[in-house]
């Protein structure tokens, strides 16, 4: 995907884009009917009083303008919610919903196409087949509103929920490690060793990388017969001089001091090519998923929430997600890449399950059933996918029971944490220092 292709996808999740793109169409379904005057004249199909399109326009007008109002104010309470029993990253994947946006774009739409066509009637902008055009739409869309009001009223049951918020959270990541299966490497070749040969490429801006274009960087490999190594992945925190990529000349194609001397607009071209914002997004990071999933689970296991029960929810979905990407991820490596000339480092196995769990074991050592959930879910995943994520379960499984043999109070619930490792299922773990 290009960066403009990924710009243009993040434009159309907004809210407002949707919104506004609908009542633009409620304003020209509106307009459209006066040009019904001009090539049906004569040919009404129809004979519409402007008082019966008047009563029906204005029920329209203030019951959308009372709908939209509430609406608004419950999406601001879901959203409230959100942030308070789960995380603040979640709030986004609300905002993004295409039930949500759909519904209040239908009922600003419908609002300003009853307006518009309240004006025009009242300054006889109608003729009798403008008119009946006029009521032929209107009745296509107090449909719309019917149909955006059941669904809207169905997403109210569960909008803002924790159970539901975590759904979201799951599919984006899910989401997210499905593009990354599809590109490996972004559609570059893999990076087995960080190589600081070539010329440096520094960032230029403090943030979070949301998006590297691979395309844009293959294009510049072409064009100045140099490679590219890419030194970070999309979540990683930047400064003003971290090192972004390094250009390197290709096989038999120069030196090392030739790569030096790369002109100053190729450097330029390079930096444009990493997104750098404020907040990291779940599009080409799926370790961010991870990490929301697991801010929720730490919520849950606060002394004010309470809820040890979310947090065993979590571990079984970081479990789901972890046990796919094992699997899927050894045979995403055999891809064939589609911009050769740049290599890009793979997420590492021991980051995503240090991001999944390592925190949950902090918080919940101290609750017996929520460990043992944990201990489950790291001893399944010990015995799935390829030898770098089994080791990485085995190193979480053997931090989750460090802390919980430090934290657990009660003899009886360590030996039930013990018990929960099955000796003839996957290798024992053990400390690797001895």
């Amino acid at each position: 995907m290009s960066k403009l292709r990924w710009l243009l996808s993040r434009t159309l999740k907004k809210l407002w884009v949707r919104v506004s793109l609908f009542a633009l169409l409620g304003v020209a379904a509106a307009a459209a009917a006066w040009l019904a005057s001009r090539f049906l004249e004569g040919e009404a199909p129809l004979d519409i009083s402007s008082e019966a399109i008047d009563s029906l326009l204005t029920i329209i007008a203030s019951s959308m303008l009372a709908v939209t109002t509430f609406s608004v104010g419950a999406l601001t309470s879901a959203y409230g919610s959100a942030t308070s029993n789960a995380t603040p990253r979640a709030t986004p994947l609300l905002t993004e919903d295409q039930v949500v946006q759909n519904s209040l774009a239908t009922f600003v739409g419908s609002f300003l196409f009853s307006i518009v066509g309240l004006i025009a009637l009242k300054v006889s902008f109608y003729g009798p087949e403008g008119r009946a055009v006029l009521f032929l739409v209107t009745l296509v869309v107090i449909l719309l509103i019917v149909l955006a009001l059941l669904r809207w009223i169905n997403q109210l049951t569960k909008l803002g929920r924790v159970a539901d918020t975590i759904s979201r959270i799951e599919e984006a990541t899910s989401a997210s490690m499905r593009a990354r299966i599809a590109l490996p490497f972004l559609g570059g070749r893999g990076l087995p060793d960080r190589d600081d040969q070539g010329r440096p490429v520094r960032s230029q801006a403090v943030g979070y990388v949301q998006f590297i274009d691979t395309a844009a960087l293959s294009q510049i490999c072409e064009a100045q017969d140099f490679d590219i190594d890419v030194h970070v992945l999309p979540g990683s925190f930047v400064y003003t001089g971290s090192d972004l990529a390094h250009v390197r000349p290709a096989p038999g194609a120069g030196t090392v001091a030739e790569a030096a001397a790369l002109p100053a607009e190729a450097v330029t071209a390079i930096c444009g090519a990493f997104t750098i914002g404020t907040a990291r997004t779940m599009d080409q990071d799926p370790r961010f998923g991870l990490v929301v999933l697991s801010e929720v689970a730490q919520r849950a296991l606060s002394p004010a929430v309470n809820d040890p029960g979310t947090a065993i929810d979590v571990i079984g979905r970081q479990t789901r997600l972890l046990s796919f990407w094992g699997e899927a991820w050894q045979e995403a490596e055999r891809t064939e890449p589609d911009y050769p000339r740049v290599r890009v480092p793979a997420l590492v196995y021991h980051d995503l399950f240090e991001d999944a769990f390592n925190l949950i074991a902090r918080d919940g050592a101290g609750q017996v059933d929520v460990m043992l959930r944990l201990v489950k879910g790291l001893q399944a995943l010990t015995r799935i996918g390829p030898h770098g994520a089994r080791d990485a379960a085995r190193q979480q499984l053997l931090v989750a029971l460090s802390r919980a043999k430090a934290k657990l109070p009660d003899g009886d619930d360590l030996r039930r944490l013990q018990a929960a490792i099955d000796p003839a299922g996957a290798e024992e773990p053990r400390d690797k220092r001895g």
